[in-house]
């Protein structure tokens, strides 16, 4: 009986689910086409799948050891067990060899289908419920029912062990399984991810984010396009605004939850889950594909306080995105912190969607929240976030006889200053760095008054037209005058003028403060005592940390000054933001709780009796914490005061030659 119904019945199950397979992926990128135009080589592109899905996805999922070998033995063993079964039902090759290895893939297929049931037992909140509880029945259900039908094909047992009607069970079993696996991935479901994911990884928006790379810098708006197609927008307002290839990764998600997990934004309760942003914009752009609606999605929501409830939101790919299935306080939540971007195992781009629709709503919409209108008048009229007179940018350094660019032309160091010139807290630690510049007799100026605000804080904010208007001037400025490198305290220029500079002209070597004393202080040039006192714990700045991928630095100084180190349970690449980026301090959307207030919480829990920072706009975020807590000191202020004081005459031998 087996003889005559499984021949033909195994194949014709295969062959009809491959064909639907290829009927919803055409369905599918159909979709995503409807996207901008965002030009990606094919061939590299198809070329470069396997490998960043060996390694570059791998290595984000191995930071959980348990998913880890769990997606190994799962996804390892399904793909493989796929091109046996088509290579042993379809085509008919060597059913007993390529059996036996079928059988092999199974088995493993099965242990990662295990412990995937295991996990949704009592899965954590982060996890999407709902359709996702059935993927480990259709796992099992797949592996199990081809492995005993299997079983005759590669010799193991006889042909005549089973009955026709066990035969037919089976392969209905097999056929769900196939149908979950296949069927859902390009029609929608649980596995829909699989295949956008494996796309997503070839075609992403930052192909430099692979093998090692980072890619991390705004990408520049065409402000002049609206004046030559008519209905051209500025930012995005809807679905069909973002790049086809954005899309495409929104459906790569597989809403694992980590980066909600991560989220600062949301552990304060402030209205705003990445993985929620996400799956709204894929509900829209497959609303129609899919017939999908709000009420469908079974992960975490917004944080209940807000008042918004799941069902609330609808739209499509040509309806607008923020008061149809976003709410705009989600947006200007954000402090563009990345620590989403970094955990997801997709490599999904939530900040710059996050920007991109900002953008949107500030340029063609006018609408920015909170203290955000006010502070981009003042950019546009003083070159300076909080409206101070532009020519009162030196007025900190009085005392201080700086060399000027406009004087000394040409220099090894270029000392940015940034907006902490017209603050006092920022001003200890420009002092601070000025100070060890001339301990370490490093020929540097200043630009003075000549200098603008960088633009971070306008390109945040959603203001393309300041940002780039501050940046060319900055860097007409800077054609001016000659000089190895910039070097600054403040993260933000850093990243800015380093990373986004570039793609308006202005191409520079810049090094974060840190980064250069510490090469100062190998180098034998920053003479420091090695008996600092107190436990001391350091808070990674996410501009200076995720972005730019400084973790080293900061911890060789203190170090190196004899610190009794200990790290936050949550640093590196994984610290937790302070709460000062992306201007949330400006737009100041409530939540249950403070993010500052949540990162002395774990730095008191070290023990430490000082917090070491490496930005102004953390020591501000941190300083402002009313409860007991550390002291904050910046690295540069910590380093002057473990400075060796040479005698004069080596003093005297060493001091640079006064510039007026």
């Amino acid at each position: 009986m087996l003889n005559s119904l499984l021949p033909s019945l195994l194949p014709f199950l295969v062959v009809l689910t491959l064909s639907l397979w290829v009927i919803g992926a055409i369905r599918r990128i159909n979709m995503w086409r409807q996207g901008q135009d965002n030009p990606v080589a094919f061939f590299p592109a198809i070329k470069a799948i396997i490998p960043r899905y060996l390694n570059d996805l791998h290595h984000v999922v191995e930071r959980d050891k348990y998913i880890s070998n769990t997606h190994v033995a799962t996804a390892g063993g399904f793909v493989l067990s796929m091109v046996l079964i088509i290579l042993v039902y379809v085509f008919g090759l060597a059913p007993e060899i390529l059996g036996k290895l079928l059988l092999a893939s199974l088995a493993m297929m099965f242990v990662g289908a295990y412990f995937v049931a295991k996990r949704r037992i009592n899965p954590p909140s982060r996890l999407s419920k709902g359709p996702w509880m059935r993927l480990p029945k259709s796992l099992i259900s797949f592996s199990l029912s081809f492995f005993i039908l299997t079983l005759p094909a590669s010799g193991v047992i006889s042909a005549d062990a089973f009955g026709w009607v066990l035969v037919v069970i089976l392969s209905a079993f097999s056929f769900m399984g196939l149908t979950e696996m296949l069927f859902g991935m390009t029609w929608g479901g649980p596995m829909k991810h699989a295949f956008a994911g494996a796309l997503h990884l070839g075609f992403h928006p930052r192909q430099d984010r692979f093998n090692g790379g980072r890619s991390t810098g705004l990408k520049a708006l065409d402000l002049n396009r609206p004046m030559v197609d008519k209905d051209a927008k500025l930012g995005v307002e809807m679905p069909a605004d973002f790049k086809w290839n954005q899309l495409l990764g929104f459906d790569a998600c597989v809403q694992c939850g980590r980066c909600e997990s991560m989220c600062p934004a949301f552990a304060a309760g402030q209205p705003l889950n990445p993985k929620k942003v996400i799956q709204d914009i894929v509900i829209g752009m497959s609303h129609a594909q899919d017939a999908t609606t709000e009420a469908n999605y079974y992960g975490s929501p917004y944080p209940e306080n807000q008042g918004v409830e799941v069902k609330d939101h609808k739209g499509d790919m040509h309806q607008p995105i923020v008061n149809g299935l976003i709410e705009p306080e989600t947006l200007w939540s954000c402090t563009t912190c990345r620590s989403c971007v970094e955990e997801c195992p997709m490599f999904i781009e939530h900040v710059d969607a996050i920007v991109d629709m900002r953008r949107f709503l500030t340029l063609e919409k006018g609408q920015t929240p909170g203290q955000g209108s006010q502070v981009i008048d003042n950019l546009i009229a003083t070159d300076n976030p909080n409206g101070y007179n532009p020519t009162h940018r030196m007025n900190w350094a009085a005392d201080q006889n700086l060399p000027l660019m406009k004087d000394v032309k040409r220099t090894q160091v270029l000392l940015w200053m940034g907006d902490a010139a017209f603050d006092m807290r920022g001003q200890r630690t420009l002092r601070a760095v000025v100070k060890l510049l001339r301990s370490a007799n490093v020929e540097f100026a200043v630009l003075g008054n000549e200098e603008k605000d960088s633009g971070d804080l306008a390109r945040r904010l959603g203001d393309e037209a300041t940002f780039q208007r501050l940046a060319n001037a900055n860097i007409a400025t800077l054609r001016q005058y000659h000089f190895d490198m910039i070097v600054t305290a403040d993260p933000h220029s850093f990243h800015v003028i380093g990373n986004e500079y570039g793609e308006l002209g202005g191409q520079y070597k810049v090094l974060h403060h840190t980064t250069f004393m510490n090469e100062l202080s190998e180098s034998g040039r920053l003479h420091l005592k090695d008996d600092l006192r107190g436990k001391v714990t350091y808070h990674d700045p996410c501009y200076l940390g995720r972005y730019n991928g400084e973790f080293e630095a900061p911890r060789s100084l203190l170090k190196s000054m004899g610190a009794d180190f200990v790290e936050m349970e949550r640093s590196n690449f994984r610290s937790r933001c302070c709460g000062g980026g992306g201007a949330a301090p400006i737009t100041d959307i409530p939540g249950e709780k403070r993010i500052p207030d949540m990162r002395i919480d774990d730095a008191n829990a070290t023990g430490a009796e000082i917090v070491a920072v490496a930005c102004p706009q953390c020591a501000l975020m941190l300083e402002g914490v009313v409860t007991p807590r550390p002291e904050i000191k910046d690295i540069a202020e910590l380093l002057v005061e473990q400075l060796v004081i040479q005698d004069a005459a080596e003093a005297n031998k060493q001091a640079p030659a006064e510039v007026h």
